[in-house]
């Protein structure tokens, strides 16, 4: 309740400071699914490098291997999702995403072999595949139409919906961590209990029919459905961004690979962790909507993309100036406290633009595609990526020199972002 409580205070006052209408009730309902996704998701995720690590005993570059296909079953399908949703619409496409993501969770409870373990992280992941997209498709398109009817500027939507994504990603990681003392089945029931919630409301609240949304079902419409990958794939503005976003994926990832390894390093176990994430979602929920406020007023789309990249950057230097020293207590946390500020701040500028230009560079009635293409895109950076991370952490090299790897990839991928003239006024 606190989280819906901080989601609303800050979302109200914004409104009536720009002066602008109350959400649509399908946005809304769009916006406290993904509060209650993250809650459910975020409750696992952070605890399960050290459950593989520790509990079950998978060497480093497998634990960035599982955690990768994890990223890839779920970013590197969501252009199946996006595909689906297209053309069946959001609600079915939603419904069978949370039911596997219930079935998941429970799985990687009981799993202790590497099997069943790669198994239920796929299925996780292939669950947010299939609601993911269609929700983000869906509150993309309703932002556009918002803004067009006048109702304000469709980055603030979107940043709103960050907003409460981060909300529930700062419940998630204090409720599993409570859990944790008991073990981490119960942790994983945790989380899919949340999803039987969220399932049981919207069978109920979900609309059947979304005014203005046709499914794309028969005729020229299912030739145009069976060419979309080809039109995406000539689509080289479209791809570059992807791929910009996907060094943001793979950079955002490491709170999850290499910020544990540094956690750990410096006082002895994982537990500020939860905290780290608190601070996280807590910057997210206060700071995003002023951000993207000030952002609209200056910046454009590919601008603010390039300073988020360059944040995220910053973030790596820190740690990677810090390492030689070898600090440790309280002092060792400084620099995963500045990797996790300037990573969040990045995010907060990046993330909202990306999300806001890719219905100018989508193809009419390919919404639902490109926005799973742009996930699909980064997923397939990251298990590349964090493979790689994973030996690098651990093939012994001097302290600094993966940190000045992960440096280097977002400021190479500010060149990658499409020219300022395809940008347009960040809205």
């Amino acid at each position: 309740m606190t989280s819906i409580r901080t989601l609303a205070g800050t979302a109200r006052p914004w409104r009536r400071r720009a002066g602008l209408p109350p959400l649509p009730p399908l946005l809304r309902l769009l916006i406290w699914t993904q509060l209650a996704f993250n809650i459910g998701f975020y409750a696992v995720l952070p605890f399960l490098a050290e459950h593989l690590g520790t509990a079950i005993g998978m060497a480093g570059w497998l634990v960035g291997l599982v955690l990768g296909l994890r990223t890839f079953s779920q970013q590197g399908l969501f252009v199946v999702g996006g595909v689906l949703a297209d053309r069946y619409g959001i609600r079915p496409v939603v419904l069978a995403g949370c039911a596997l993501r219930i079935v998941g969770f429970a799985w990687l409870g009981w799993a202790e072999r590497t099997w069943a373990v790669v198994g239920a992280v796929l299925l996780i992941g292939f669950a947010a595949a299939l609601f993911s997209p269609a929700v983000e498709s869906e509150v993309a398109r309703q932002a556009v139409v918002w803004e067009k009817a006048g109702g304000g500027p469709r980055t603030r939507v979107l940043a709103l919906f960050s907003v409460a994504g981060q909300a529930g990603a700062f419940v998630g990681p204090l409720l599993g961590a409570l859990l944790l003392a008991v073990d981490f089945r119960a942790v994983c029931l945790a989380g899919a209990g949340v999803f039987v919630l969220v399932l049981a409301g919207h069978l109920r609240l979900l609309p059947q029919h979304i005014p203005g949304r046709v499914a794309v079902v028969e005729g020229s419409d299912r030739t145009r459905t069976r060419g979309g990958i080809r039109a995406l794939l000539r689509n080289r503005r479209f791809l570059a961004l992807c791929l910009a976003y996907g060094v943001y994926s793979l950079a955002y990832n490491q709170l999850y690979l290499a910020l544990p390894l540094e956690v750990e390093r410096a006082v002895g176990s994982q537990a500020p962790l939860a905290w780290l994430f608190a601070l996280s979602s807590v910057l997210v929920v206060t700071a995003q909507l002023p951000i993207t406020h000030w952002a609209a007023a200056r910046l454009d789309l590919r601008r603010s993309m390039a300073a988020g990249l360059l944040l995220l950057s910053a973030g790596f230097a820190a740690v990677a100036a810090a390492r030689p020293a070898d600090w440790t207590g309280a002092a060792g946390l400084l620099p995963s406290v500045a990797l996790v500020v300037l990573l969040t701040l990045g995010q907060m500028l990046l993330a909202p633009a990306a999300r806001a230009w890719v219905p100018d560079l989508a193809d009419e009635g390919r919404l639902g595609l490109c926005t799973g293409a742009l996930s699909s895109v980064s997923g397939l950076v990251v298990l590349a990526g964090s493979a790689a991370t994973g030996s690098l952490l651990d093939a012994g090299l001097p302290a600094a020199v993966p940190w000045l790897v992960l440096t280097a990839l977002p400021v190479a991928a500010v060149a990658l972002l499409p020219r300022h003239r395809d940008a347009g006024p960040t809205r």
